[in-house]
C-alpha cells in the first residue's frame, strides 16, 4: 500500500458549466445573468470571430476584455461547449430570461400599489422574491435567496479541475473556459462534498494512494496521471508556519492577503495563496500556513476577495470565516454567507458595520467603506478593524476615499490606530465589467466609463493617514503578482496612474515619518 502526500504545486480549480467558479456562479439568479450575458455571449463571439480573439489577447492594454483565450484555436470545442450549456443548463438560461422580461415589465410602474404584479410573475420567480418600491417610487425585485436556492440551486454542474502548475501563467478565467486536456484530471463532484477536505488534508497528512483513488472513484484511463499528482516523500514544510512569539506577527502573502498570528489565534484576511512554483518572486505558499485558521475576514465579494480556488482548499483548516453583512436580496448583491454555506463552510459570521467579534487576544470591529462598486447599492463589503495585543490594524480594502468626513467619524470611534493597509487600485475597469451581467437595462457608455471599480488615489489615502495617526501605513491589493494575472489581468507600467499616485503615497508617509511602502511579493512584521 503506497502512502502518498498530495503535491504543493497542485491546481486546484474550482468549475461552473466549465467556467472558472467564482461568487457570481453561485446565487441561482445572478449565476443565470452571468451565464447569459458573459459567458454564452463570449463563446459566440468566439465562434464567429475567433482570431479576432486571438489578435486582441496579443495587446496588453485588452488584458480582461470579452477574449477567449486560445490563440484562436479549439473553436469546435467551445462550439461543443456552447451546445452543452445551452441544452443542460436551459433552466437558468430562462431564468435570465425571467428576471430581465419581468424587471423590464416593473419598471413601467411609476408608484401604484405592485400588489397586481404578483400574478403575472413567471412561474421561476413565484414564491422567491418581493416587489418593492424605494422611497423615490423606483420599483425592484427583492429576491428571498434561500427559497431562491431552494427552487434553482443545482451543484451538478460543478466539478473540481486538477492538474500540475509548472509556473504563474493562466489564461484569464472570466473569459476564457477551462477546456479539459490531458493534464488534467475532472473531479466531477460539487463543491460542499467532504471529500475535497480529505484530498488537499494531504499536503500535510499522508494517505493511501489506492483509499484515495477509490474514494473520488477515479477511472481506470485517468489514474496514472491522477497518481502523478501525489509523493511519497514527505514534504518540506517550513519551520515557522506557525508563531510562538509573545507578540503579533502578520505576513503578507500577496494582493490583499495578510496572516495575523498571536499565541492564542490565527487571522487570514482575504485569502489567495500562491502554488509553489519555480520563479524569481519570493512568495509565500499553502506551506506557510499555521495548522488551523481560526478565522477568515472578507472584506468584499469581488473575485480577488473572494477566491474559492484557495478557500476550498483551505476548508478543512478554517474555523470560522467572517463577511460582511449585506441589504439581502438584491441581484448584484447576493449573501455572501449564503454563498460561503452553500460551497460548504459550516461556521460564517456576517458582520455589519460598527458591529463586533470578541476573538481570543482582541476584537474584530467591522467599519464601512465607500467606493469601488460603481455607485451600485451594495453592502457586501466591509473593512477590518482588528485589535490584537492591544495593537490596532485597519484593513481598509478596496476603500474609494469619497468623502473624507467618513474617516473623521470613524477615528472619532474607534481612535487612533497603529498600521493601516489602504487599496490604491485608482483606475479600475467600469461599471460593465464586472457588473454588466447583473444590468436589466443598457447603461450610456459615458456614465459605464464614469462608474468605475476604483480605489483611493493619492490624496484620499493621505487623507486617510492623516485622520488615522497611524505609524505605519502599506498600500496593497494592487493585483501586481504573478500569480493574480490569471484573476486581475493586471500589468502595470512605470509610469501606471496607480503606480505614481501609490509612489505619491508612500513618499509622503516616509517624510512623515511614517513607515511604508507598496506590497509585492511578500513580507513580515513582529510587533
Amino acid at each position: 500500500m503506497s502512502i502518498v502526500y498530495l503535491k504543493p504545486n497542485v491546481i486546484a480549480e474550482p468549475l461552473v458549466w466549465n467556467w472558472y467558479a467564482w461568487s457570481s456562479l453561485i446565487p441561482p439568479a445572478m449565476a443565470s445573468m452571468t451565464l447569459v450575458d458573459r459567458y454564452i455571449k463570449i463563446m459566440k463571439s468566439y465562434i464567429q470571430a475567433p482570431q479576432i480573439h486571438a489578435q486582441a489577447m496579443k495587446n496588453p492594454e485588452l488584458m480582461g476584455g470579452p477574449f477567449i483565450d486560445l490563440n484562436g484555436e479549439q473553436v469546435d470545442e467551445v462550439k461543443s461547449l456552447l451546445e452543452q450549456i445551452q441544452h443542460d443548463a436551459q433552466h437558468f438560461i430562462s431564468l435570465a430570461s425571467d428576471i430581465k422580461e419581468f424587471d423590464q415589465r416593473l419598471q413601467q410602474e411609476e408608484g401604484n400599489t405592485l400588489e397586481g404584479l404578483y400574478a403575472q410573475l413567471p412561474e421561476s420567480l413565484r414564491g422567491t422574491v418581493e416587489l418593492v418600491y424605494d422611497l423615490s417610487h423606483r420599483p425592484s425585485i427583492r429576491f428571498i435567496e434561500p427559497l431562491m436556492y431552494q427552487k434553482h440551486y443545482d451543484p451538478s454542474e460543478q466539478s473540481v479541475a486538477l492538474s500540475v502548475a509548472e509556473s504563474d501563467w493562466r489564461p484569464f478565467i472570466m473569459s476564457t473556459p477551462i477546456l479539459h486536456n490531458d493534464h488534467q484530471v475532472v473531479l466531477k463532484i460539487p463543491f460542499n462534498d467532504q471529500r475535497l477536505d480529505t484530498l488537499f488534508k494531504m499536503r500535510n497528512t499522508p494517505q493511501s494512494l489506492d483509499q484515495i483513488i477509490d474514494l473520488f472513484e477515479i477511472p481506470e484511463e485517468s489514474r496514472a496521471l491522477f497518481s502523478s499528482f501525489f509523493i511519497s516523500d514527505i514534504p518540506e514544510c517550513p519551520q515557522d508556519a506557525e508563531y510562538h512569539g509573545e507578540g503579533v506577527r502578520i505576513r503578507y502573502l500577496g494582493h490583499a492577503c495578510l496572516l495575523f498570528q498571536s499565541l492564542e489565534v490565527s487571522i487570514l484576511v482575504d485569502p489567495i495563496i500562491s502554488y509553489k512554483v519555480k520563479s524569481d518572486v519570493p512568495r509565500f505558499t499553502f506551506e506557510d500556513l499555521p495548522e488551523k485558521i481560526d478565522y477568515v475576514l472578507i472584506t468584499h465579494n469581488h473575485q480577488d476577495h473572494v477566491l474559492f480556488e484557495t478557500l476550498l482548499q483551505l476548508r478543512h483548516k478554517i474555523k470560522h470565516i467572517v463577511c460582511p453583512a449585506n441589504n439581502k436580496g438584491f441581484l448584484a448583491d447576493p449573501s455572501l454567507k449564503l454563498i460561503l454555506e452553500t460551497i460548504g463552510f459550516s461556521s460564517v459570521y456576517s458582520l455589519g458595520e460598527f458591529e463586533t467579534l470578541d476573538i481570543p487576544d482582541g476584537q474584530v470591529l467591522g467599519l464601512p467603506f465607500l467606493g469601488e462598486h460603481s455607485d451600485l447599492n451594495v453592502h457586501s463589503k466591509i473593512a477590518h478593524h482588528v485589535t490584537l495585543k492591544g495593537r490596532k490594524f485597519l484593513l481598509a480594502a478596496d476603500s474609494n476615499n469619497l468623502d473624507p468626513e467618513l474617516y473623521t467619524e470613524i477615528f472619532k470611534k474607534t481612535g487612533s490606530i497603529y498600521m493601516l493597509f489602504v487599496g490604491m487600485e485608482c483606475d479600475g475597469a467600469p461599471l460593465t465589467w464586472l457588473y454588466g451581467p447583473c444590468l436589466t437595462h443598457p447603461i450610456k457608455r459615458k456614465y459605464d466609463n464614469a462608474r468605475t471599480l476604483s480605489g483611493s488615489n493619492f490624496e484620499k489615502a493621505w487623507s486617510i493617514v492623516e485622520k488615522s495617526g497611524c505609524k505605519e501605513a502599506y498600500v496593497y491589493a494592487m493585483g501586481g503578482e504573478p500569480w493574480l494575472r490569471h484573476i486581475m489581468a493586471l500589468t502595470y507600467k512605470p509610469d501606471s496612474i496607480q503606480i505614481t499616485e501609490s509612489d505619491k503615497f508612500v513618499k509622503k508617509c516616509l517624510e512623515n515619518g511614517i513607515l511604508s511602502e507598496r506590497l509585492f511579493a511578500q513580507k513580515e512584521w513582529i510587533i
